[in-house]
């Protein structure tokens, strides 16, 4: 719907991303890997429109670490080199999403060839948010705020 209404909404059609935090992290990764994937009949033009995000972001991502013995992506989640650019964020003190999460899934996004970007932080633990501690973790937003002028999402 972004997309069928960006230019009555003043939105560039090319730079539609998502974000995302714990199962929203693990949903960031299903569309950005099934975008092509439709659930249901075209219904009218907005559903002729492209699903693929221009930019992904997923927080504490869960549920992407299945196989803890071999260290392996869930195969519910299969990256290629259309997944979009992937902004990853996790704290190594998650006691909810294992920070295994994200580091399955950056190393299938650099294996496909994908520009990714990770920051990963000693504390900060799960559902961290946008709420101010005194945690390095919680400088994330401009962490991505650059991100996304590096990758062209955003002027400079």
């Amino acid at each position: 719907m972004v997309r069928f209404h960006a230019a009555e909404w003043h939105i560039d059609p090319h730079k539609i991303g998502v974000l995302g935090f714990s199962a929203g992290g693990h949903l960031v990764a299903a569309m950005s890997t099934h975008f092509e994937e439709r659930l249901y009949p075209a219904m009218d033009a907005a559903d002729k429109e492209s699903c693929r995000p221009d930019f992904a972001v997923a927080i504490y991502p869960g549920h992407l670490w299945i196989d803890h013995k071999h260290f392996q992506l869930n195969p519910d989640i299969r990256v290629t080199n259309q997944t979009p650019p992937t902004f990853l964020l996790q704290a190594e003190d998650d006691n909810v999403d294992n920070a295994n999460n994200s580091l399955v899934y950056y190393l299938e996004l650099k294996k496909a060839g994908v520009a990714v970007e990770m920051h990963l932080y000693a504390k900060g633990g799960h559902a961290f948010g946008m709420r101010h501690t005194k945690l390095p973790i919680m400088a994330w937003p401009r962490l991505v705020d650059a991100w996304l002028r590096t990758i062209g999402m955003i002027p400079e």
